[in-house]
C-alpha cells in the first residue's frame, strides 16, 4: 500500500496541488464506498502528502452528496495523520473582509441530510468534540498565512449550512446574530469524521463574500464568489507549502489517541463484520 502522512482536501477552486514531486494518482476503496475522486499522491517540501478534491475534479458533486466517510477513511487507509481542508466561506463579520482567511477553532452543525459518524452496525462511540479542531496544526496554518502575508484571523466559529442553496437575509441575519465568523457547507462533517479516525483536522477557511447580510456590499453571487478564489487559492497553496516544510515528524497533540476512552460497547459484543470494516480506526482498542 502507497503511504502519505499528510493530507490535502481541496475545496471550491483548489483541485490539484502545483509542485508535488514523484506524482501518482490512486484509486483507494473503502467499505463506505469510493471518495470524491483518485487521490494525488507525491511528495511537498520532503513530506509524503496525498491531495483530494472534495467535489471532485470539474466541481462535480453537492455538499450534501459528498461521501465524507469514504474521504477520511480512504486518507486514513494511506496513513495520513494530518489533514489540511480548504474551503471557500462567507463572511459572518465586517472586519473578514473578502479575501481574509480564516482559521476557525470551533463549529456548528446545521446540517440535515448527511452520515457524521463512522459508528453504528452494532458498535456505540462517543468521541469528544469540545474542541474540533487540532489546535497545534491550526496554529502552524495560521503562522504559515502570516509568513505568506494573508491577512490572517486566528479562531472563530464555522457554521456549517446544508446547501446547495446560499442563505436567505432571514438567515443569514440570524446566524450572524449567533456570533459565528464564517459560513459554508463542508467542514464539520470532515472534521467529526477525522476526529473519530483519530486524525489531526485543521480549516484553511478562504472568505469570498458576506453572504447576503451586509446592507453596502453586493449580495452573494457565484461569479463574485469565483473572482476571489482564483486570487485566495494561489495564497492557500503558499501556506500549504508552508506549512508542510514546518510541521514537526511526530505528533504532540492529544488527536492520535480520541478514541482511546470513546467505544462504548463491549468488543465481543461488536459483529465481526463491522469490526473489519472499522479495523483502521477501532482495531487497537478492539479485539
Amino acid at each position: 500500500m502507497v503511504h502519505a502522512e499528510i493530507g490535502v482536501i481541496g475545496g471550491s477552486g483548489l483541485y490539484e496541488m502545483e509542485g508535488l514531486q514523484e506524482v501518482r494518482e490512486v484509486k483507494v476503496d473503502t467499505p463506505f464506498g469510493p471518495p470524491s475522486d483518485k487521490i494525488m499522491l507525491g511528495t511537498l517540501e520532503g513530506r509524503r502528502l496525498a491531495f483530494l478534491p472534495r467535489h471532485g475534479r470539474g466541481h462535480r458533486i453537492l455538499p450534501t452528496e459528498i461521501n465524507f466517510r469514504a474521504n477520511i477513511y480512504a486518507l486514513k487507509k494511506l496513513g495520513v495523520e494530518r489533514v489540511i481542508s480548504v474551503s471557500a466561506v462567507g463572511s459572518m463579520k465586517e472586519e473578514i473582509r473578502p479575501g481574509h482567511i480564516v482559521v476557525p477553532d470551533q463549529f456548528y452543525d446545521l446540517t440535515k441530510h448527511r452520515v457524521s459518524t463512522f459508528f453504528g452496525d452494532g458498535v456505540v462511540a462517543h468521541v469528544g468534540f469540545a474542541d474540533p479542531v487540532c489546535h497545534a496544526l491550526s496554529g502552524e496554518l495560521y503562522t504559515a498565512g502570516v509568513k505568506a502575508g494573508a491577512t490572517m484571523h486566528k479562531g472563530g466559529t464555522y457554521i456549517c449550512m446544508e446547501g446547495p442553496q446560499f442563505s436567505t437575509r432571514g438567515e443569514s441575519r440570524i446566524y450572524r446574530s449567533w456570533g459565528v465568523d464564517v459560513i459554508g457547507m463542508t467542514n464539520v462533517t470532515e472534521a467529526k469524521l477525522a476526529r473519530e479516525a483519530e486524525v489531526c483536522y485543521a480549516t484553511l477557511a478562504l472568505a469570498t463574500d458576506y453572504d447576503c447580510w451586509h446592507e453596502t456590499e453586493e449580495d452573494v453571487t457565484l461569479d463574485a464568489v469565483l473572482a476571489i478564489i482564483e486570487k485566495n487559492v494561489a495564497t492557500a497553496k503558499a501556506i500549504i507549502r508552508e506549512t508542510v516544510a514546518a510541521l514537526p515528524k511526530t505528533r504532540h497533540c492529544q488527536c492520535g489517541e480520541a478514541m482511546k476512552y470513546s467505544i462504548m460497547t463491549s468488543g465481543e459484543l461488536i459483529p465481526e463484520e463491522t469490526k473489519k470494516k472499522l479495523d483502521i480506526i477501532i482495531g487497537k482498542y478492539v479485539k
